[in-house]
Parts: C-alpha cells; structure tokens; sequence
C-alpha cells in the first residue's frame, strides 16, 4: 500500500506502483489541472511538487511518492491567489494555456529556492518548460512581479 499526501489529503494507493504519478492524479482523483504533453518528461507540462522538488509527473511512478506530499496546481492556494497565479492573472500570461499550470508549479519551486531570482535563473530553471504560444517574456515578466523583482532600468525587454 502507498500512502500519499495530496495537497493536504492522506490518500492509499494499491496498484501499480510504477504507473506514473500523472495518471493516478488525474484519472483517480480528479486532478485534471496537471497536463499530459509528451509523456516523456521533455516539455514540462506535468510538473508537480513532490517532497518539496518539482518532477515530471508523466515520469515519476507512484511509488516514487510513499509517504512525501504531493502539490499540484490545484494544491499551491486554495483559493487561486498565490503571487505567481496573481501576477499569471495580472500579466495576462496565458495564451491558450495548457502548459501553464507546469509553467507556474516549475516558477513556484524556484522562488520556494531562489526567493529574488535573476533573468539567469528564471531562465535556468524554467528552460524545460516548454510554451508552443511563446508567452516566455510574460512568463518571466510574471515570476519577477511575484517575486517583487523590478526592472533594473526603465525600458528593460521582460
């Protein structure tokens, strides 16, 4: 039997311990905010929290999560309002949106690590999160308001 914390929840799982955390998220319980894009842990639009660290859910089995707590995006706030969601909101981040939630669960590891990030290290730690729409700039642009970063200078490119 595994046993899972998921966004506050004790949970138990007895199945297939190497079926991988994304489907046990979404199919058995409804979590359906984390994305399945390539399946591969290529493009980032699973990430999820586990134990602390964001991971690739397509990739991580569920046994990989016994006994560590488990955040997806609908665990970050409970009511929608965590900066990085805000500043998403405020910066009108998302175009069509289905990487997002990766986008913010990756962004909110980095602050939880790098609480004043630079553009290096927005950069570094976003770069396996892939946005066929390209929203990078807002993106950046989001993580530095949540993080309560400004622009060095009037006229900075986000």
């Amino acid at each position: 039997m595994i046993k899972l914390n998921v966004n506050g929840q004790e949970r138990a799982y007895d199945g297939d311990p190497e079926m991988p955390l994304l489907w046990y998220l979404r199919d058995e319980l409804g979590l359906v905010g984390t994305k399945f894009g390539c399946g591969i842990a290529a493009c980032g639009a699973c990430t999820i929290h586990v134990g602390g660290s964001a991971v690739r859910s397509c990739q991580t089995p569920v046994s990989a999560a016994d006994g560590q707590p488990v955040i997806t995006i609908e665990g970050l706030s409970p009511d929608g309002n965590h900066p990085l969601q805000a500043a998403w909101r405020d910066l009108n981040v998302s175009q069509c949106g289905y990487c997002q939630t990766g986008q913010i669960m990756q962004a909110a590891s980095l602050l939880k690590d790098t609480p004043k990030p630079t553009d290096a290290d927005i950069d570094s730690a976003m770069s396996g999160n892939l946005c066929r729409c390209g929203t990078y700039p807002r993106i950046r642009a989001a993580i530095k308001q949540a993080a309560g970063v400004t622009p060095k200078a009037q006229g900075e490119r986000l």
